[in-house]
């Protein structure tokens, strides 16, 4: 065996493994939360051993971090994916909120990003890391539509995280039970409110 495929081999085994803790601990936190999983559970759902969960990861908190950054940059990604082609920004946006309750609506994403996630790796690293994802998306929906002349025009750093409090509100009410469409219907009113056009 070359050089080459030993290399390729120890990189494909590696994200196998990486792959495999990942979607263990992803079931597990989203399951019974951060506190009551523990590695060897982790290790064991991942048919790995304790030794490798630690060559990837610094410790349980770490693969947390991982596991995190993974759902949120999840929940972004759908909102990009579907609302992609909208060439109305307002239409966009509107939208992109349905699509972020369903997204945020499977069942333990809620308490893994807007619970667990500021109770573990604290607020600001929380926000950080939803200022790269959802509320991103929801920066860029709410300047697009401002610069189309469809909202008035505010300061977007304080709407953007006016609106992102509010769809976190939204999606932990829908994950205790609430009906999404009255979420919908409140934060559609709101949007129509903020209309110039």
């Amino acid at each position: 065996m070359s050089t080459a495929q030993v290399r390729r081999s120890n990189q494909e085994r590696t994200r196998t493994t990486r792959t495999a803790l990942l979607g263990a601990a992803r079931a597990l936190f989203m399951e019974k939360g951060y506190a009551r999983t523990s590695t060897p559970e982790i290790v064991h759902a991942a048919a790995v051993t304790r030794g490798a969960l630690y060559h990837h990861f610094a410790d349980k908190q770490g693969l947390f971090r991982a596991v995190v950054m993974q759902e949120a940059a999840a929940v972004a990604d759908e909102i990009r994916k579907r609302t992609a082609n909208d060439e109305d920004t307002y239409a966009a946006l509107t939208r992109g909120a349905g699509i972020f309750m369903t997204a945020m609506a499977e069942p333990g994403r809620a308490r893994l990003l807007l619970l667990d996630g500021p109770a573990v790796l604290g607020q600001a690293e929380m926000e950080r890391i939803d200022a790269e994802n959802a509320a991103l998306s929801l920066r860029e929906g709410l300047e697009a539509a401002m610069a189309t002349g469809t909202l008035g025009q505010l300061p977007l750093r304080a709407l953007t995280n006016l609106m992102s409090a509010m769809f976190d509100r939204a999606a932990l009410g829908v994950s205790k039970g609430d009906d999404p469409n009255d979420y919908l219907a409140a934060i559609s009113a709101i949007f129509e409110g903020l209309r110039t056009d």
